[in-house]
């Protein structure tokens, strides 16, 4: 990483607020160049706090931008951070509608040339993408970096029709704790305090409200683009990674913008949920900021600088490699698509009658006999992996054992690119089931890297807006998409295709755990191969190493709270009980002090909980602990945020508590209960 304080423009750092149409006001931290003209602006518009949890991140990219010359912007969404107002559900229609006013505002500003562009990863990511679909005319161009376009089926909430028990849960968690945070009286003063009960005694947890919608109805539809690409009139490049769960919404932009002659362009690297100049594994890295400053001065400066003038889709393909929970680098190379489906992916049908059948699997007469150990999953990996030590998903070999198995050896080099697919021909014991699918590239020493997955939920298999039950004894087709990589496996390994009915915590168990069977010879996995001579190959990118604005000045003691010697990720089978537990530290930042005296420390914990024999056992438990102080206001003020799922046959219980207190005194304190039916999970 090189870092650099010397830029086009002198900046300055202002912070206000941008009032809204209704009366309330959202606070903003602006990095304006200093200029006589009128500039471009660019927005980031996020909950999670300008003051302080994404201080250090913006002024690794908002100096720069505003270096060269844009107003560059970070808006605390309303009833986060210092924005007055209350918090509501992830991109409801009050968020989008108060950051159309924004953008408005931005462009109104004398300092401003009436251009906007707006970037952002993840929550930031999504909302770029459904205020441009809400055409605002100053938006012109966007940055949507590890994003989805499908809030149902590619977020944290479902996969595959079934929910999803890893990240459901813990995402919720996370939010309620962010939710329940305090504004800082270095901004409100005297009223912080009215201000930070105001917010409470009016918050609602996330999980009630995404339990309830278990199909993909009109609530999942509000805020999916992918409902109508064509209203997307902003320039759109699309950023994403392959050990990040939402790279298929690149493919998917890529493919349906460039369809309706829409200004678009894509890039997938080997990243995590990190933005790709982060020094964060696994790389390599890329000088981001260079990349999406050509998109800006195209489309908000009007400079001529080729930023159409390249291939469609450019994307890394990661070399064999041994499972790891973290790679710094991933060995592999850079290859350009001109449009996407690309002419050089050939797909092929690879029927599993024709695989090595793993020699413990059921097969009789009627078929291959499956039903999975409800442990099975335990080697996944997080949801969201962010560069730390224990994210990614460990050797495969022991959730191999638990699943049914198809291995093809390979004599010749396989490179894989896009999404592959499983077509299965079922036949369910119940009216309810799902079926967990992997690739996996085994290694001659028998290790088995996990290469990408995919579920379905048999009751979604007709489409995720439906939840028709399977006919009992009867043989069903079922089609099952998989996660797009790219990724080669070289002679001389295996392809491994590992079914399971279970895949605990990433998916939550049906009530049902009867025998499924499979027709191997009327079933097959859809291969997406590249296959592209060395003569036709187009020139690859080449990216330059990343450059970054000097960084925040927080420092990071040593820890010595609760959390400061848990293990990141831990797996204990409880033999006698037969129940295995799975603790998780998202280990998000811990203790942090700011250059301007705030001290913050935070401590989180998620665990996991299943009999091996019993769906019905499945539970999980999140923990949350805020403390934020400024020594020379002589103010504190600390929360707990604890949520928990559990279910039977029937219905969902969660159960949801925040305390918080000012100093020692405790201010508020509620828990809510919710019991909600299971309809499709």
């Amino acid at each position: 990483m090189r870092y650099i304080s010397s830029f086009p423009f002198q900046t300055k750092i202002i912070h206000d607020w941008i009032p809204l149409s209704d009366g309330t006001k959202l606070w903003y931290k602006a990095w304006l160049p200093i200029t006589s003209q009128p500039v471009p602006a660019i927005l980031e518009y996020l909950p999670y706090r300008a003051g302080d949890w994404t201080a250090p991140r913006d002024h690794e990219r908002h100096p720069f931008y505003a270096g060269h010359g844009y107003a560059s912007i970070r808006v605390d969404i309303r009833g986060h951070g210092n924005s007055e107002g209350v918090p509501g559900d992830e991109y409801d229609a009050q968020e989008l509608a108060d950051g159309v006013e924004v953008i408005h505002w931005i462009a109104e500003q004398p300092w401003c040339t009436g251009k906007v562009g707006m970037f952002g990863i993840s929550w930031g990511g999504f909302n770029s993408l459904q205020l441009a679909a809400l055409q605002p005319p100053p938006l012109k161009a966007i940055v949507t970096t590890c994003s989805t376009d499908d809030r149902y089926d590619n977020d944290v909430h479902y996969f595959g029709g079934s929910l999803l028990g890893v990240d459901m849960h813990a995402w919720a968690a996370t939010m309620l704790a962010f939710e329940s945070r305090p504004p800082d009286i270095a901004v409100w003063g005297d009223a912080w305090l009215d201000q930070w009960i105001y917010r409470l005694n009016r918050m609602e947890p996330f999980i009630d409200t995404w339990l309830s919608h278990q199909t993909r109805d009109s609530y999942w539809q509000h805020g999916s683009v992918c409902e109508d690409y064509s209203a997307l009139n902003a320039a759109v490049l699309a950023v994403g990674g392959w050990c990040d769960p939402y790279r298929d919404t690149v493919l998917r932009l890529c493919h349906h913008l460039s369809a309706l002659d829409k200004p678009v362009r894509g890039i997938i690297g080997p990243w995590a949920h990190q933005y790709p100049d982060r020094d964060l594994r696994p790389g390599p890295h890329i000088d981001f900021l260079k990349e999406t400053l050509r998109w800006w001065d195209y489309w908000l400066k009007n400079e001529d600088n080729g930023a159409l003038d390249t291939p469609l889709l450019h994307t890394w393909i990661t070399d064999s490699l041994p499972p790891a929970p973290a790679y710094d680098c991933l060995p592999g190379r850079w290859v350009a698509t001109a449009q996407w489906p690309s002419d050089s992916i050939s797909t092929s049908l690879w029927e599993l009658s024709t695989a090595h059948l793993s020699p413990l699997s059921s097969r009789s007469s009627e078929g291959i006999r499956i039903r999975t150990p409800q442990h099975c999953g335990s080697c996944a990996g997080r949801y969201f992996p962010f560069g730390n030590d224990a994210d990614l998903p460990i050797d495969q070999r022991y959730d191999d054992g638990l699943s049914t198995l198809f291995d093809f050896p390979l004599d010749t080099d396989l490179e894989i690119l896009g999404n592959c697919r499983l077509h299965l021909n079922v036949c369910s014991e119940t009216t309810r089931g799902q079926i967990y699918v992997r690739l996996c590239d085994v290694a001659p020493d028998g290790s088995s890297t996990l290469i990408t997955r995919g579920n379905l939920n048999f009751s979604s298999r007709e489409g995720r807006d439906k939840a028709i039950p399977m006919p009992p004894h009867q043989w069903v087709n079922v089609e099952v998409p998989l996660t797009g990589i790219g990724y080669r496996i070289p002679a001389g390994h295996v392809l491994r295709v590992a079914l399971s009915t279970a895949y605990w915590p990433w998916i939550w168990p049906q009530p049902e755990c009867g025998d499924l069977l499979i027709d191997p010879y009327t079933s097959a996995v859809e291969m997406s191969l590249r296959n592209v001579p060395a003569a036709a190959e187009l020139p690859a990118p080449e990216f330059d190493s990343p450059v970054q604005a000097e960084p925040l000045a927080v420092s990071y003691p040593e820890s010595t709270g609760a959390g400061s010697q848990r293990p990141e990720r831990l797996i204990s089978h409880d033999i006698a009980a037969q129940e295995t537990f799975i603790q998780v530290d998202p280990a998000y930042g811990g203790t942090r002090i700011y250059p301007d005296g705030l001290h913050f420390e935070e401590d989180s914990v998620e665990r996991y909980w299943i009999r091996w024999d019993d769906p019905l056992s499945a539970r999980t438990q999140s923990q949350w602990s805020i403390r934020l102080s400024r020594p020379d206001h002589g103010w504190l003020a600390r929360l707990t945020a604890d949520t928990e799922i559990r279910c039977d046959a029937e219905n969902f219980y969660t159960l949801s508590r925040v305390h918080c207190w000012a100093g020692d005194e405790e201010v508020f304190h509620k828990t809510w209960e919710r019991t909600i039916p299971r309809q499709v999970s």
